[in-house]
């Protein structure tokens, strides 16, 4: 896939791997802390549902049903939408999980959008794309470091 849009960040947490990754699998508190994913629900196994509410804009959030590709426990977890080379839209959402140290993590949140109609997503929707993920990603960080401190 050539992605019309990527969405890349790397951040580092104050808190364990094991505590990161639980916050980004206890799909079921994602609307007590997540802006971007207000609700989620998966067995996170490889070919079934993740479903979504997604808040791209700031008055609705959307539902959103795509395909988990992949789950490696602990470090990573990725979803998507497939589709054959002439499909509209593609999509690959992937949170990579690394151990910097015993209380360090280096959490990595990646985005590519491609199909025929992404660059019109791009064009539309870009803007709160990024702002979307950008926010996830950073209360993930608050998230992690909050359940560390408790």
């Amino acid at each position: 896939m050539t992605p019309a849009l990527t969405l890349d960040e790397a951040i580092e947490i104050a808190a364990p791997a094991d505590v990161v990754w639980r916050v980004l699998t206890d799909l079921d508190r994602y609307g007590e802390w997540n802006p971007f994913v207000v609700a989620c629900r998966s067995t996170l196994l490889p070919g079934e549902p993740i479903v979504m509410r997604v808040r791209v804009l700031p008055w609705f959030a959307q539902p959103q049903t795509e395909t988990v590709f992949e789950h490696v426990p602990g470090h990573r977890f990725s979803y998507g939408v497939d589709g054959a080379a002439a499909a509209p839209i593609r999509s690959r959402r992937s949170h990579d999980v690394e151990a910097l140290g015993p209380d360090r993590t280096r959490y990595t949140s990646r985005f590519a959008l491609g199909g025929w109609m992404a660059p019109v997503v791009r064009v539309l929707l870009g803007g709160r794309l990024r702002h979307g993920f950008h926010a996830m990603t950073a209360a993930v960080g608050a998230r992690a470091t909050e359940l560390e401190g408790t």
